[in-house]
């Protein structure tokens, strides 16, 4: 059987890669503006979560465990919301 949190990461026809546990990621300002959690959430997010990067330690169906290198508790995020930290 497929993995449900693959499944849910890659639909649409524009969707990314899968992320995967140890993936460093960053959060989509335009993927999270406008967004249910966005409401739910500070008026203004602090910049570090769009700056990046955060290591995604656990997926669960939609949503990634993210740990940020700061002394900040980690976070649930829609996988959706969440884009690969570019590197070099």
């Amino acid at each position: 059987m497929a993995d449900p949190s693959v499944a849910a990461a890659s639909t649409g026809p524009t969707a990314l890669p899968p992320l995967k546990k140890g993936a460093l990621v960053r959060l989509s300002r335009t993927a999270f503006t406008g967004s249910l959690e966005a409401a739910a959430s500070d008026p203004e997010p602090p910049a570090y979560v769009f700056e990046g990067p955060g290591e995604l330690l656990a997926v669960r169906g939609a949503y990634g465990q993210i740990h940020w290198s700061r002394p900040v508790p980690d976070v649930w995020l829609r996988l959706d919301q969440l884009e690969p930290y570019p590197t070099a």
